[in-house]
């Protein structure tokens, strides 16, 4: 498997080759070649442990890992986990929340973040160098991406957040890290203001190069890969069911972009139901064709308050076909104006997703309606899914709805 810019200016990398360089070196986003099919395989899939699973998923992308040392590197990112199943399925009402926050900072980010630590180690200790990973976290990535690489070897860290935008447990679970390889940074502004700082470091190729710099943003293809496996862990605790919606809350279209890949795969995913905050771009995408930014709003779901969804020009390359020339335009029009329209004729808004938005009040009543109905407390973010889910399921379906944090962190 190689992997090719969505922008068309570089092709034919490895997986490592692909992690190590992150953002494409022509400003765009890696991606497969291909997207294989393993459909043929989801009977064995449901049999399967999460680390299994991982290997049997991974394994289509990654061809310059070998089986062994890519078992090890799965192995070891889990090992920290605190629960047996990584990512359990638990039935509350009548839909399922798939608990994706048993990582070392209770939060989504950690299925990702501690394999991508881990190749990143792998990488480097196979070719020698040092790598300096520059991020930006609207809360729960900054947290997850220090506790994947405090204290590896050669590698430094630094983390942008937006200054007294985070929750307080996120901000401390960032800066009480002691490492010395670990520091942070406090921006004056929005998680945009952030992530528009490290796209313009990246995209200067040549001080890129010189200062040998990673990324751990989602824009990093092992972050997406990694993030695929629990929907298919999701199906396989369901019991393989012939189809079933998923409800995930949305900010940058990484966690719902990894189960529109397994969907792709041949999971029979029915709908993936697209929830956001009032920073609401991708549903308002989803609605009218229409990309536009706005001002951000900040709210109590906090890692949602973004309005630039830095994975959303993946799903714009698949679903135009694969048409580097025609994604560059649509980038390129969203970048000068802040708007950026499909043109109906050349796209089919994928009917895989629906879409819709909550606000603050909205959230704060299904927190308050769930746990006094079942004496299960969700978080902000879930909180939201849950809301949109719930209003969107098709009635004579099961559906899972993605729990990115634990409640305890907000």
């Amino acid at each position: 498997m190689k992997y090719v810019s969505t922008r068309g200016g570089v092709s034919g990398l490895s997986f490592c080759d692909a992690v190590m360089m992150g953002l494409a070196s022509d400003g765009g986003l890696l991606v497969p070649e291909a997207i294989p099919d393993i459909s043929a395989q989801l009977k064995k899939v449901a049999q399967l442990s999460y680390q299994e699973l991982a290997f049997e998923v991974m394994i289509n992308f990654i061809d310059d890992i070998s089986p062994t040392d890519l078992r090890n590197l799965i192995d070891l990112s889990y090992s920290s986990f605190d629960e047996p199943l990584i990512t359990p399925l638990v039935e509350v009402s009548d839909f399922h929340v798939m608990e994706l926050f048993h990582g070392p900072t209770m939060a989504f980010k950690d299925v990702a973040l501690q394999f991508l630590g881990n190749v990143f180690e792998h990488v480097l200790h196979a070719r020698g160098g040092t790598l300096n990973i520059l991020g930006a976290t609207s809360g729960d990535t900054g947290s997850a991406a220090i506790a994947g690489v405090r204290g590896k070897r050669n590698i430094n860290i630094f983390i942008m957040f937006p200054e007294g935008k985070t929750s307080e447990l996120q901000e401390r679970q960032m800066t009480s890290v002691l490492d010395d390889n670990v520091q942070n940074i406090a921006v004056e502004g929005s998680f945009d203001d952030c992530q528009s700082i490290l796209k313009a470091i990246f995209n200067d190729l040549r001080f890129k190069h010189e200062h040998e710099l990673g990324a751990v943003n989602s824009v990093n293809w092992a972050r997406v890969l990694a993030q695929v496996t629990y929907y298919f862990s999701a199906y396989a605790q369901l019991g393989a069911p012939p189809t079933f919606d998923v409800a995930v809350p949305t900010g940058n279209f990484g966690n719902v972009f990894a189960g529109y890949i397994a969907r792709r795969m041949g999971l029979p995913i029915n709908r993936l139901i697209l929830a956001t905050n009032q920073n609401d771009i991708l549903h308002r995408f989803f609605s009218s064709g229409v990309y536009q930014r706005e001002e951000v709003h900040f709210s109590h779901s906090p890692a949602m308050d973004i309005q630039v969804a830095s994975n959303f020009e993946r799903y714009v390359y698949y679903e135009l076909h694969e048409d580097s020339g025609k994604v560059r335009e649509f980038m390129a029009a969203f970048n000068e104006t802040g708007e950026a329209t499909i043109d109906r004729a050349l796209f089919d808004i994928d009917n895989a997703f629906i879409s819709d938005r909550v606000n603050d009040p909205m959230t704060l009543s299904t927190i308050a309606q769930i746990h006094e109905e079942t004496g299960y407390l969700l978080d902000p973010h879930t909180a939201v899914g849950v809301k949109v889910g719930r209003k969107h399921r098709s009635a004579d379906l099961p559906l899972v709805c993605m729990a990115t944090a634990h409640p305890a962190k907000f």
